[in-house]
């Protein structure tokens, strides 16, 4: 794990449903939950990692402190609220992703593992790390609203290329997206 992975976003829904079918079927609903969080929420794996059970009972949403960047973030959780619940009754721990060594939550080694695990079960062998579950956010988020701007506030980057070169939008996609503009 020492040689740095160039983590890609997954680019395709397909993928996103064949990534959360294995990790239900091959890891578990802990690590399943944790992907489902990551992507649709951005979150870094050491943010989501903290969350404790109490922080999101009954709650759409949430407030962060982020570790890396120290500010806080809003986080909606209405989009997946009642499987959060549902998997949050399943617990005995105060932690969201309890470790089954000790009362703590899992390391972002663990969670890097169970991701690559889960990934090689269906075949996605490259560029799969816990950064793929921030990067897929943000490629989707793009996708869908087209709001660099937003989504650069929402990861925490300095500049809109930042966050552009982060979520891999190519030269090719934004050639694509500019032979069909007009004013």
């Amino acid at each position: 794990m020492n040689q740095v992975k160039d983590v890609q976003p997954i680019r395709s829904k397909e993928l996103i449903e064949d990534m959360k079918w294995s990790l239900k079927k091959w890891c578990g609903e802990r690590d399943y939950i944790l992907f489902l969080l990551g992507i649709n929420t951005g979150l870094r794996v050491g943010d989501l990692l903290k969350i404790k059970v109490k922080d999101i009972r009954r709650k759409k949403r949430i407030v962060i402190l982020e570790g890396k960047t120290k500010k806080p973030r809003t986080i909606s959780l209405a989009n997946i609220y009642d499987e959060l619940q549902a998997y949050i009754k399943t617990l005995d721990s105060e932690w969201l992703f309890p470790s089954r060594k000790g009362d703590k939550p899992i390391t972002p080694t663990q969670a890097y593992r169970q991701l690559n695990k889960a990934a090689s079960m269906v075949d996605i062998d490259e560029g799969i790390g816990t950064h793929t579950m921030r990067k897929t956010f943000g490629y989707w988020f793009y996708k869908q609203t087209k709001d660099v701007a937003q989504l650069q506030t929402i990861l925490n980057h300095s500049h809109p290329q930042i966050t552009l070169t982060y979520i891999g939008i190519t030269e090719e996609e934004i050639e694509d997206s500019l032979s069909t503009f007009v004013l």
